[in-house]
């Protein structure tokens, strides 16, 4: 077996979006543009400067997308140690090991990381939770040839523990998400992350324009 490393130790060199699909879009499975690189490409901006750039694929589809892989280029998992990672040729196929992180190993660094989610011939399915769930024509969009995860997706996954940054991608992209979508992650957030500092502001009525239903049904003033 080989030796962990700290991917701490390894510099990311992420590749921009056409790189990602030049490296896995010969993959005959689904996978597609997540994470914050999902939200800049329907934003149609950078919302803010990221470091890494991720892909989702569902477990079943896993192997066929690293079997497109070129030389040159190896999967990771995550090792024992908080911080390792070890060649995913060596984790047991027993476990769930995610997220996955894609080396050029001519170059040094890592260019994509991989996420695993869940999913049937139909639908996507929320990992966290099964009860949410989206038909693939609506969880994956194709903007510009490029596979991407729908933005309300990508925000009910930051919604359960979000971070500073968090916040700003957010702020950009509900201000423009649809009324029928905005309201579908709403609905999300409340029934799956209630907890969530983000569930707040969608259920306060003194927060005007944060909720749909407060934006639909507006108080009367009183005479």
């Amino acid at each position: 077996m080989s030796t962990p490393i700290s991917k701490a130790d390894t510099p990311w060199r992420a590749l921009d979006v056409y790189g990602v699909s030049r490296l896995i879009g010969s993959a005959s499975v689904r996978w597609w543009l997540s994470g914050g690189a999902a939200l800049d490409r329907w934003v149609g901006r950078a919302i803010r400067p990221r470091t890494n750039i991720d892909v989702s694929v569902i477990a079943a589809d896993l192997v066929a997308l690293l079997s497109v892989l070129p030389s040159g280029f190896s999967a990771w998992a995550p090792g024992e140690g908080e911080d390792d990672v070890v060649p995913l040729a060596e984790v047991s196929p027993d476990t769930d090991p995610q997220p996955l992180l894609v080396r050029d190993d001519a170059d040094g660094s890592w260019v994509l990381q991989i996420n695993v989610e869940d999913g049937t011939d139909r639908a996507w399915v929320y990992k966290r939770d099964p009860r949410l769930q989206l038909p693939w024509e609506r969880a994956v969009l194709d903007l510009d040839g490029v596979p991407t995860g729908a933005p309300e997706v990508q925000l009910v996954w930051k919604a359960l523990r979000p971070r500073p940054e968090d916040e700003l991608d957010k702020d950009a992209v509900v201000a423009v998400l649809p009324d029928d979508v905005r309201s579908w992650y709403e609905r999300a957030i409340l029934s799956i992350h209630p907890h969530s500092t983000w569930s707040i502001h969608v259920r306060s009525p003194f927060a005007p324009a944060k909720a749909s239903w407060n934006r639909k049904h507006p108080q009367r003033e009183t005479p």
